[in-house]
């Protein structure tokens, strides 16, 4: 079925997978993003063509042309999400609809092909299938899925590509946190920004990231873990962080988290968050933020928590924030309550261990 909502996989084997007692010693300490299953799913398109030879095949190098068009024109969009080992040995996915929705707006600013969402999901459920002994056991460990596309037809020349590759990787993850979920220190990029009204801000490309490497290469050099980006109109409003949205906690009990103007990307978690936080009756105002005030409200003690959130690290409470003429502390610098007790409950209802209200939890096994 070319260019349909849905496709029937070839499933091909690895006809050398990882034995299980090498995979059983790799998902004792997988780390993060450094060891990988043994398939990927592949699907290609063609202009008049449509989508077409799905496959979930043994993973391997892809071959590539040197003048493939991503290598010269960008144009590559990614996802990042998470499946779940189930109290009774099933996997689940958490919003991978949500996922789909934002691949395909993120295609559409990037002017490619966009994938259909059912086959977005299919190519996901498809790969754990046939990789699912790689869901770790453990109750802090997970299976980060990455859905990807890129330009792949050969020319030189400023065009939108007529052909892609759409594949997906998968990558046993465990705890994102050694020793348990503490309050980071972010440094204020002054010299760099990361995206401008206009630009590519709220699709997940690359570029977006390549673009963030060098100001948080600045942040641990001045013994910071994430770097906070201020708007590139005025350089005075935050934006986000390199890979995470951010929000605040006031002393009323009320939320601040910057508004989805474009610039910003539309995470996920970040809806998740507005959700969470309106169903335990609290107040959320996404309004416009300025460094300035940050400091003034920090130090005054208007402001008693900030915390970062995203797919790898969910819920990350900000402790030292810094920046070329200081630092200043949030709160007493510890976790904050509101944080972790919006991160408890997304973590539950991704665990399976919390009620699902809102139907967030997909069953892929």
């Amino acid at each position: 079925m070319n260019g349909g909502e849905t496709l029937d996989f070839e499933v091909r084997p690895n006809p050398a997978p990882v034995s299980a007692a090498e995979r059983s010693a790799l998902l004792a300490n997988p780390g993060f993003g450094r060891i990988f299953t043994d398939h990927m799913v592949t699907i290609r398109y063609a202009e008049g063509k449509g989508w077409y030879d799905a496959r979930v095949e043994a993973r391997a190098p892809i071959p590539m042309d040197p003048a493939t068009a991503v290598l010269h024109y960008a144009q590559e969009i990614f996802e990042g999400l998470k499946a779940y080992r189930a109290a009774d040995g099933g996997v689940t996915l958490f919003r991978p609809d949500a996922n789909a929705a934002r691949f395909r707006q993120s295609a559409a600013r990037m002017a490619m092909a966009p994938v259909p969402s059912q086959l977005f999901l299919d190519a996901l459920s498809e790969l754990i299938r046939v990789d699912r002994d790689w869901v770790p056991s453990d109750p802090e460990g997970s299976l980060y899925l990455r859905p990807f596309q890129y330009a792949s037809e050969v020319f030189l020349g400023v065009k939108p590509s007529s052909e892609y590759l759409f594949l997906v990787i998968a990558s046993p993850v465990g705890s994102y946190f050694k020793g348990g979920v503490k309050p980071v220190s972010v440094w204020v990029s002054r010299d760099y920004t990361r995206a401008a009204p206009g630009g590519t801000g709220a699709a997940k490309c690359g570029g977006n990231y390549a673009a963030s490497l060098v100001a948080q290469a600045e942040a641990i050099e001045h013994g910071c873990d994430q770097v906070v980006f201020l708007d590139a109109v005025e350089q005075r409003y935050v934006d986000e962080l390199g890979g995470m949205n951010v929000f605040f906690v006031f002393d009323d009990g009320t939320l601040l988290t910057p508004p989805l103007t474009g610039t910003i990307l539309p995470g996920i978690t970040r809806e998740s968050v507005l959700r969470l936080a309106a169903d335990q009756g609290l107040t959320v105002r996404e309004e416009l933020y300025s460094y300035e005030q940050w400091q003034a409200d920090a130090r005054s003690g208007r402001l008693r928590e900030a915390f970062a959130c995203g797919t790898a690290a969910v819920i990350t409470p900000i402790g030292v924030v810094r920046d070329r003429s200081g630092e200043f502390t949030i709160g007493d610098g510890t976790a904050g309550k509101v944080t972790m007790d919006l991160r408890e409950r997304l973590v539950g209802i991704q665990r399976g261990t919390a009620p699902d209200p809102h139907g967030w939890v997909h069953r892929v096994l």
